[in-house]
């Protein structure tokens, strides 16, 4: 039987504070627990709503629905839930380009860009201080898992981009197109924040600003971050 004492862990874990104390993050799903479980990342706890899912997830310890209901943060929980370790959060891997986010806040756009970096095969994430935690459960549910394959540092911007030689493009309304751009091998993009785009500190650090341009009505003011990442991401790879 599930305890109260770790029901109420994994509730306290919907919270940054406490994810941060535990060092410890809740998914839910079956495929987001396979993911991570086939990256090698530790369990804490694994639970399910089913002796049939069980049978998939060995270790898993039955619960009541009423109890996964207490513990998710879905409306409709799925059925499976798992609390991992955080992993350590360092850059492991040499990596030709590197996406920097200046305090992206929606947890959606997040999720997206962490499946958009494992899908163009970028291996690392820099994030400031003020993004989003990549630890938000609506963040880990967006990710489908791709959290597992990228590495993601939370730092100081100014102090990580003043330590590179790699040339820095930013994204910006009035860059250059990317559509004409030779871009390099190895290198980094910036993406801003939704409302207010590259902070003017980060901006100091820009080497070189491009832009995706417009085509359709002028009144569109400008791309969703996530959307305007998987363009510049595509034309990177191209």
């Amino acid at each position: 039987m599930v305890t109260k004492n770790q029901i109420k862990l994994v509730v306290n874990l919907k919270q940054k504070k406490y994810r941060s104390q535990h060092g410890l993050f809740v998914v839910e799903g079956e495929k987001v627990v396979r993911e991570l479980l086939a990256a090698k990342l530790k369990v804490h706890g694994l639970y399910v709503d089913s002796t049939e899912k069980s049978e998939i997830f060995p270790d898993a310890e039955v619960v009541g629905a009423s109890q996964l209901k207490q513990m998710s943060s879905l409306k409709q929980p799925n059925g499976v839930l798992g609390v991992f370790r955080m992993p350590t959060a360092e850059m492991k891997t040499e990596s030709d380009w590197v996406l920097v986010l200046d305090a992206v806040r929606d947890p959606g756009n997040l999720g997206t860009i962490v499946r958009l970096c494992d899908w163009f095969n970028i291996k690392q994430l820099v994030c400031s201080l003020d993004t989003v935690d990549c630890y938000n459960p609506k963040v880990l549910q967006a990710t489908m898992g791709s959290i597992a394959r990228v590495q993601i540092l939370y730092t100081d911007l100014k102090t990580y981009l003043l330590d590179t030689e790699r040339p820095i493009f930013g994204a910006f309304m009035d860059g250059a197109s990317v559509y004409t751009e030779m871009l390099p091998k190895k290198g980094i993009l910036v993406m801003g924040n939704e409302a207010n785009g590259i902070s003017e500190a980060v901006e100091g650090f820009i080497t070189k600003r491009i832009a995706i341009p417009q085509f359709g009505n002028q009144s569109t003011e400008s791309l969703n971050v996530a959307t305007a990442t998987a363009i510049l991401l595509s034309e990177i790879r191209r």
